[in-house]
């Protein structure tokens, strides 16, 4: 990566689109709702050759002080500071407004080289609206559209233009007199192509970074949580619930582990959501809880632990992640042993296959018992990756089974031969026995308490897959006895 490139732009200008576009992947949610992006995003951004630094930023309004649009304006303004080359989009079908002639003269202010991009370029009816942008004063405009991923070779030299006007090489490692124009541009891929990511897959295992969602209802706190762990305003906060639309990737370190921690959006009752764009938004938070390794579920201390709260823990065991419970907000309670209370009763109630689970009470604002949150994350990960040797599984498999024997059912026994860890993250086993199908759902939940207890697994969620053992006398009862290889029947 040699240089960092924002996009930005009124709102509904197809800034998200063209971020996707550029970094290759459906990243960014996209809908007509002007204002989707509040945050700004961070990916790695590629034309052919050239690879950048790409930021997807919130669309410029006009606000008063204190006002969302000027919080919002604020996040672009940070994602100006940090970039080298900036690329003001707008509407070439709507042509310029007063309010793309109002943030190109704030542009201008900030030092920075700028591409003026005319985007929705498709087609000619939209020449007016491209030859209107001379009037903004940042140079000859790019024919752009971001849907069809037209006008990147335009764009490639233009980004390559800048640079060099601010001394900035964007090839390091090549001969400065390669003709650029015969470089191969690529127009990125199909719109069918893009797919929700979060995982780098051609990175080593061992080099990711731990991968930590933050989830919960609405104004619970998550973005104000992130805000003071890596110790900036990166994400956008305030009184207003719902802020965050899209989960937003933060790359941060705690105690030399690289950690990227997703905020994602408050999730509501199903039966609450009606727009479009929340379903969006709520679609990209599980999303991100696929993709995540460990998830903290933020509850809100002075309300308690809801039905949506166990639902969308539910939803965190079924995926089979590892789940720590916060109590923000936690300086805000009178009462701290009646919320604990209802928290253990509600979860041995509703959810018994987190019993024991890690739950951690702090106060985001004020970072009061924050520093106990990371290092019951990374206790509940190392549990989450437990490998237990076969020998000693099936030892205590043989233990469980003469406590207390696997029931008869029809007359006919149930017997459980042996098993084995067959994966982790989460811990995975498989069972092998006569009659899989009609072990009793009650028996399984008695393996599981035993196996959590005897080999201290709290609330880790576990999978014991039952499975039919191969019968070694199978298709030998219909051979002929007098049979004999090498011999023919008379």
């Amino acid at each position: 990566m040699t240089f960092t490139l924002a996009i930005v732009g009124r709102p509904n200008v197809g800034k998200s689109t063209l971020f996707n576009r550029l970094v290759g992947r459906k990243i960014a949610i996209v809908d007509d709702t002007p204002g989707v992006t509040r945050d700004r995003r961070l990916g790695e951004g590629r034309i052919a050759d050239l690879e950048f630094i790409l930021m997807d930023t919130a669309g410029l309004e006009q606000g008063e002080s204190g006002s969302l649009p000027e919080r919002m304006r604020k996040q672009t303004e940070k994602a100006l500071a940090d970039a080298d080359v900036a690329l003001m989009l707008y509407d070439a079908r709507a042509g310029v407004t007063p309010t793309d002639e109002h943030f190109a003269e704030w542009l201008r202010k900030m030092g920075k080289p700028i591409i003026i991009g005319a985007n929705k370029c498709e087609g000619n009816a939209v020449i007016d609206g491209i030859y209107e942008a001379f009037s903004l004063g940042l140079g000859e405009p790019i024919g752009l559209s971001a849907e069809h991923g037209e006008g990147l070779g335009e764009l490639y030299q233009a980004l390559v233009d800048a640079l060099k006007g601010i001394g900035i090489d964007p090839y390091e490692d090549e001969e400065e007199d390669e003709d650029v124009d015969k470089r191969e541009v690529d127009d990125g891929p199909e719109e069918g192509d893009l797919d929700y990511e979060f995982v780098d897959h051609d990175e080593p295992e061992d080099s990711r970074p731990l991968r930590l969602a933050i989830v919960g209802r609405p104004n619970s706190g998550k973005s104000t949580l992130i805000n003071y762990l890596v110790g900036e305003d990166r994400l956008i906060t305030g009184p207003e619930a719902g802020l965050t639309r899209d989960s937003i990737a933060v790359d941060w370190e705690w105690d030399g582990m690289p950690v990227k921690l997703f905020d994602t959006a408050g999730l509501r009752k199903r039966a609450r959501i009606t727009e479009k764009l929340e379903r969006m938004s709520v679609a990209d938070t599980f999303r991100a809880v696929q993709f995540a390794e460990v998830v903290v579920l933020l509850l809100d201390s002075e309300i308690g632990i809801e039905k949506q709260d166990l639902k969308i823990a539910e939803k965190v065991v079924h995926e089979g992640r590892a789940l720590v419970i916060a109590l923000n907000k936690w300086d805000a309670v009178d009462d701290r042993l009646k919320v604990h209370r209802q928290l253990k009763d509600a979860l041995t109630t509703s959810l018994p296959q987190l019993k024991g689970v890690k739950i951690v009470n702090f106060s985001g604002l004020t970072g009061q018992g924050t520093q106990k949150l990371m290092p019951m994350v990374a206790e509940a990960f190392e549990l989450w990756n437990t490998r237990i040797p076969t020998a000693g599984f099936n030892r205590w498999l043989a233990e469980a089974l003469e406590k207390h024997p696997a029931p008869s059912v029809a007359g006919r026994r149930i017997k459980i031969r042996y098993g084995a860890q067959v994966k982790s993250r989460p811990p995975t086993f498989s069972l092998f026995c006569n009659r899989p199908d009609e072990l009793p759902d009650s028996y399984k939940r008695y393996l599981e308490n035993e196996l959590r207890r005897d080999f201290e697994l709290p609330g880790v969620p576990l999978r014991i897959y039952m499975r039919k053992g191969k019968n070694p006398y199978e298709g030998r009862r219909n051979k002929p006895k007098n049979s004999k290889r090498g011999t023919s029947a008379r």
